[in-house]
């Protein structure tokens, strides 16, 4: 029998005793991590706010010069109100990159509308500052189902 012919004939048998798992070796091997990573404080901006909705969603924004609606990002939607000034914003955040993709006060002349006859959908005007400046943009946000929004939208108005 040649040698790898014996190796695969003892690797048969070592399944069969084993009831088909290999068992690993201990080498008794130390292995040190390379580089030490410090622990870091880490700050949203939120730490002087609350969290008085938080909706999964989708985010829109209408581009004028191609005049259609682009995609900002899919995720967490929050309303967080400051402890102090009591000031409502909105602050909504891409699922895996945690970016943000829309960043504004909710101000009393806002005006939120259904777009387009689609219930799960609101479109409304706002100052955005989640790309660093301060510009107008026109948002469009869809939810999953209008059931959720209304059950969270209640919560809201009870509080």
């Amino acid at each position: 029998m040649s040698s790898s012919a014996e190796a695969e004939h003892r690797g048969v048998e070592e399944e069969e005793t084993t009831g088909g798992a290999v068992e690993d070796e201990d080498t008794g091997a130390q292995i040190a991590p390379i580089v030490k990573l410090e622990e870091v404080a880490v700050t949203t901006g939120e730490e002087d706010e609350d969290a008085i909705l938080d909706l999964k969603a989708k985010l829109y924004r209408f581009d004028k010069e191609g005049n259609q609606w682009k995609e900002r990002g899919a995720g967490s939607v929050r309303f967080l109100k400051h402890k102090k000034t009591e000031k409502v914003r909105l602050v909504m955040r891409q699922s895996k990159t945690l970016k943000i993709c829309a960043n504004h006060l909710v101000i009393p002349t806002m005006s939120v509308q259904e777009h387009a006859g689609n219930e799960k959908s609101c479109v409304w005007h706002a100052s955005d500052f989640s790309d660093g400046e301060l510009k107008d943009e026109l948002f469009c946000i869809r939810f999953a189902s209008i059931e959720t929004l209304g059950m969270h939208v209640a919560d809201l108005i009870m509080k």
